[in-house]
């Protein structure tokens, strides 16, 4: 993106709203050059069609600009550094039982819009429609079955290396985690 576009937005965002003028000032260009680039980036859908700001003074009133909800792609969304520190928070303040539970409890919600109805389904059937539920949700997600069980997957193996530090000193923990999960997989398969 053109550079001042791109300053443009990010004002917009700071600000949450800007004129002609504020951006003019803040940039250092004229009203019609603003007003070029706001074009552009309105056809891009980037910015909102400008409302109406009347002015507290006499004269014309000022447009107001802001940005649409595609104008956020243009954003980095850190949400993976966030979910890794709060991550590490919960592992250094809670026992792994409660961990678990915090885990499971998560799992449950994000399966809650699977479909209820699994009758006549297999068990292998089932982890696939979990499977398609995960990789809707943005997930990379896969399952496995190996002699020991079926294990699910919800992140390529090589990603979980950017987990190191979650991971460190708790491999103990990790792999009971993966043992009661390993073992609620065979549990669910036994009552088919």
């Amino acid at each position: 993106m053109q550079v001042t576009r791109q300053r443009i937005l990010e004002i917009l965002k700071e600000r949450g709203q800007a004129t002609i003028d504020e951006l003019g000032d803040a940039l250092g260009l004229t009203p019609v050059t603003i007003r070029h680039h706001l074009d552009i980036l309105r056809g891009e859908g980037l910015v909102e069609v400008p409302e109406v700001r009347r002015r507290t003074t006499p004269g014309r009133p000022q447009y107001v600009y802001i940005l649409t909800e595609t104008a956020s792609d243009f954003f980095p969304k850190n949400y993976s550094n966030f979910a890794n520190l709060m991550i590490e928070e919960i592992r250094e303040r809670y026992e792994p039982a409660e961990l678990d539970h915090i885990l499971r409890g998560m799992a449950k919600r994000m399966t809650s819009d699977m479909p209820k109805s699994l009758d006549g389904q297999t068990f292998e059937e089932r982890l696939t429609g979990v499977v398609s539920l995960l990789n809707d949700k943005g997930y990379v997600a896969k399952w496995e079955k190996t002699n020991d069980g079926y294990y699910l997957l919800p992140l390529p193996r090589h990603f979980a290396r950017s987990y190191r530090s979650v991971r460190n000193g708790h491999d103990a923990d990790l792999r009971a985690a993966g043992h009661r999960a390993r073992a609620h997989l065979m549990d669910s398969r036994r009552r088919e």
